[in-house]
């Protein structure tokens, strides 16, 4: 039996504003919290299907490359709009298609909104443009110096792979979609295969903006295919010069090892696995060891464990403090109902995940049963620091509301496992004033292992804001420089240009001599808007 929502889906693609039937394997969305597959039916689209989304995106680039900032700042406020403007059946297919509660998609529609409007503030106060000039000094010996300046550009057409935990923020409309939109750049979206119908809702608003904003067709499109085939076949198509991923290290690495073997390699910018240490210091531990491990469960179930910042590893010297946080967190993990996770397939490899932790350490309590084989069962487990470092699959993403306390001898050890995690997308510690200088001596080394560090506070929710960084060294991403979050997810798509003795008429207007945009700019070395 399939539960329909009245939202007037097609089940199509959307290629360059016009609707394309598949051909290829059908997809149905599922209904986790219900138990059911939803309708329409999609297809799968094949590499005729990337070709005219890749030629057609490759055909938009030169007239989208020479919008101005404010008439691309425009369409990202359009697009905004429109999403709003289908928020009720959006919300409703998103809740249908996630398990997620109404409140969370709620929220993450006014994300998805907040992304787009930021871009658009970016773009107009245009430090984006990377505007230098070091003027020319023809009298220098012993051998003049060129009149130089340098400008970013856009890359070109850009594939975008929606994630499967954030059917918005992080899908067809997401950050990734609205830092390449906002750099130039025309988008193939791959949908996830978990939420089709939210995808083909968020496209028509993006391909609605695309048309009241007069913009070429090509702008964008989106695609449903597997990660393999189709995935593999847009990455590696010679049109696309960048991609966005988020999901698997299993598939972000296939991704990158795909664009770095092709004719022209290009860059692969892949949010992929973390596990989020959190460091419990021992004056924190001594104050309110028990009150931390009560908020330590409330991060770690919500939205059923499935957040790329969910806090799957908590590293403290053993003690009666890290004792009183045991026993609170046991007590409120036996408490936590069971959730839908987002797709039979998660929760599937969740279960696997658990019964791996369940081989390798100690079971501190489990959650409650869940009604229905799609629903996670939380989970925590505790280990020594050694047992940790000698096991590699201890530090393996277990995705969902799992977690494992790593028992410290000492200070010493504690930094021990803190050099050996991998690289982490957060890193957390909780200290009070007496733990001070310990967190000072803990600090430098977990700069060299996680993109953000927060102090008293939990990794779950990413602030959305222009010092935000959401990335880290491997295989928390692909490129530790980037950030997918905030307002420098732009530069992914951006590089640098440098004109020598241009004639002035030629120029481009970030780099004129009379600075039409009122940019920011360094000539000669000092920042100034003259």
């Amino acid at each position: 039996m399939t539960a329909t929502l009245p939202t007037q889906l097609t089940g199509q693609m959307i290629i360059a504003g016009t609707p394309v039937t598949g051909t290829g394997h059908e997809v149905r969305a599922f209904d986790p919290a219900a138990g059911q597959p939803l309708e329409p039916v999609y297809r799968h689209g094949d590499t005729t299907d990337v070709d005219a989304a890749a030629a057609a995106a490759a055909e938009a680039f030169p007239a989208y490359r020479a919008t101005t900032a404010e008439q691309r700042a425009r369409f990202l406020e359009s697009i905004a709009a429109h999403i709003e403007s289908v928020a009720e059946s959006l919300i409703a297919r998103a809740v249908a298609e996630s398990g997620l509660p109404t409140a969370r998609i709620t929220g993450e529609v006014g994300r998805t909104t907040g992304q787009l409007r930021l871009f658009a503030e970016v773009l107009r106060e245009g430090s984006w443009n990377g505007a230098r000039i070091d003027t020319a000094q023809p009298d220098r010996t012993p051998l003049p110096r060129p009149d130089i300046r340098q400008r970013f550009v856009p890359l070109g057409p850009v594939a975008v792979f929606s994630a499967s935990n954030f059917p918005l923020a992080f899908s067809v409309a997401g950050g990734d979609t609205a830092s390449a939109l906002a750099a130039g750049c025309p988008v193939v979206v791959k949908g996830h295969d978990a939420h089709p119908g939210t995808s083909e809702i968020v496209a028509r608003a993006v391909t609605s903006a695309v048309t009241e904003s007069g913009l070429p067709a090509g702008v964008f499109s989106l695609l449903f295919g597997s990660g393999p085939g189709l995935g593999v076949a847009l990455v590696t198509d010679p049109h696309i010069k960048a991609v966005g991923f988020t999901g698997s290290r299993s598939g972000g690495t296939a991704l990158m090892a795909a664009a770095a073997a092709r004719p022209e390699p290009i860059p692969v910018y892949a949010e992929m696995s973390s596990i989020n240490p959190v460091f419990l210091l021992e004056g924190a531990l001594a104050t309110r060891g028990a009150e931390l491990g009560k908020a330590f469960i409330g991060s770690l179930t919500m939205g059923s464990g499935q957040f790329c910042t969910n806090p799957g590893l908590i590293i403290a010297v053993d003690g009666p403090g890290l004792d009183a946080f045991v026993t609170a967190a046991g007590e409120a993990i036996s408490a936590a109902p069971a959730t839908p996770m987002l797709t039979p397939n998660i929760a599937g490899n969740y279960a696997s995940g658990v019964e791996m932790l369940s081989g390798a350490a100690e079971l501190v309590a489990h959650g409650q049963v869940g009604a229905i084989e799609t629903c996670g069962q939380a989970a925590l487990f505790s280990t020594d620091a050694q047992s940790f470092l000698g096991n590699e699959e201890l530090q393996a993403e277990v995705f969902g509301s799992a977690s494992l306390i790593v028992r410290c001898a000492d200070t010493a050890q504690m930094h021990t496992v803190a050099a050996g995690v991998e690289g982490q997308l957060t890193a957390t510690v909780h200290a009070d004033t007496s733990d001070e200088a310990a967190a000072g001596e803990l600090l430098p080394l977990l700069e060299l292992k996680a993109g953000r560090i927060l102090f008293n506070g939990w990794p779950t929710g990413v602030e959305v804001c222009h010092a935000m960084v959401h990335g880290g060294p491997f295989p928390a991403t692909s490129d530790s420089r980037t950030t997918s979050v905030g307002a420098r997810a732009i530069e992914r798509f951006l590089r640098p240009v440098a004109y020598q003795n241009v004639p002035k008429s030629l120029l481009p207007s970030p780099v004129a001599d009379d600075n039409p945009d009122r940019l920011w700019r360094r000539i000669d070395g000092r920042l100034t808007q003259d």
